[in-house]
């Protein structure tokens, strides 16, 4: 017979392992950045890392001074946990209609998890991309004749059911408002509340405004300070504006990032659009070649270096990485939030409704940041 008490022993058992192992694959670039617990210090992530060379080398004559002596440069790197969550729904009514059938659960159980799994995979994708303030997009005007219809400058991130937040600044305008529909080829977003004069407001995931991962868009920022250190040119990554690809900018990119920093570049992603522009490129020399990565991805390949793409990537950016730089600094892995008694199904208060939450306690940090490069602004094909 189903009850709440098996109902959580399957969560706990069964779909945890299972559900962990999709959501740290769920896409090639976080297939390929290792996750570890080391140098996680209570609620931060505290890594020393060592830049530029040991100066006590040196060579002379056969009774002369030996080398001075001078050590390693270390910086601390130090960034907060952020909280990952993700949540599931279950109604009183779907487990006591299931309640002799436990195939009719399973098939519940199976449906919700495949909506969470989705769900955060999707936002976790989208973290590695972002600049962790949860920024989704700008809203650029209203229409005047549907105060609930407003364009904005990108939808990339955006999908139809997602709760946002509306931020003027600092201050929370709406919060909560619910993403109704999407014209994607008019950049333009349906919400479920009407907002007085907001263009120039900022749209948000819900409860997330500057508590997501530092991704891409943060390294690659313009921020004085990244990890708690002032960025010198040793943490400046390469970047290039670039119109038209060509296969020589990529390498060009590729060979001042390895003679500056030794690092390796290992990995490409970047827009369909400008996969596309390369592939073009590189189909006109010669016949391109095709890789597997873990996770079950393909991708092309430039020089032996895997090229992907991925949804999340800005539009026009191509981003070449050394990924043994990265790690995600991680308290443990996916677990579910549970209750002093132990269990992680939780009746909502008032209603007859029982939620699990998934949670992960994570920092994405790149210890090497001049050691990726990034090209923009290329024409998409």
């Amino acid at each position: 017979m189903v009850t709440t008490t098996t109902a959580d022993n399957v969560l706990k058992s069964y779909y945890l392992s299972a559900v962990s192992d999709q959501l740290n694959k769920s896409s090639p670039l976080l297939a390929r950045i290792a996750q570890t617990t080391s140098d996680v210090w209570g609620r931060d992530v505290r890594k020393v890392v060592r830049y530029g060379v040991n100066g006590g080398v040196g060579a002379g004559t056969e009774t002369g001074d030996l080398p001075k002596a001078s050590g390693n440069r270390y910086a601390q790197f130090v960034s907060t946990l952020k909280n990952l969550y993700g949540t599931i729904e279950i109604s009183d009514k779907a487990i006591r209609a299931s309640a002799s059938d436990e195939g009719a659960f399973v098939d519940i159980l199976n449906d919700e998890m495949d909506g969470l799994v989705k769900s955060s995979a999707y936002n976790f994708g989208r973290m590695l991309f972002g600049d962790g303030t949860g920024k989704l997009a700008t809203i650029s005007a209203v229409d005047g004749s549907n105060t609930k219809l407003y364009t904005v400058d990108t939808v990339k991130n955006l999908a139809e059911g997602m709760i946002v937040d509306i931020y003027n600044g600092a201050s929370a305008e709406k919060t909560g408002a619910v993403v109704e529909e999407i014209d994607r080829a008019g950049k333009k977003i349906t919400l479920d509340v009407a907002i007085e004069t907001p263009t120039g407001y900022t749209v948000c995931v819900q409860g997330s405004k500057g508590q997501e991962l530092t991704g891409l868009g943060a390294i690659f920022g313009n921020s004085e300070t990244l990890y708690g250190v002032k960025r010198a040119d040793w943490m400046k990554p390469y970047t290039k504006t670039v119109v038209d690809l060509t296969e020589n900018e990529v390498q060009t990119a590729i060979d001042e990032v390895e003679e500056k920093s030794g690092s390796k570049i290992d990995f490409i992603v970047c827009s369909s659009g400008v996969r596309r522009a390369l592939f073009d490129v590189l189909s006109k020399y010669r016949q391109t070649e095709s890789v597997e990565l873990d996770g079950g991805f393909k991708a092309i390949s430039f020089n032996g270096i895997p090229v992907v793409a991925d949804r999340f990537c800005p539009e026009g950016t191509m981003y070449l990485l050394d990924t043994k730089d990265f790690a995600l600094h991680q308290l443990c892995d996916w677990q579910w939030l549970a209750g002093e008694d132990g269990t992680i199904l939780k009746q909502i208060a008032g209603k007859p409704v029982y939620t699990a939450t998934l949670v992960k306690y994570a920092e994405l940090m790149c210890y090497r940041p001049c050691g990726q490069a990034m090209i923009s602004g290329i024409t998409e094909k």
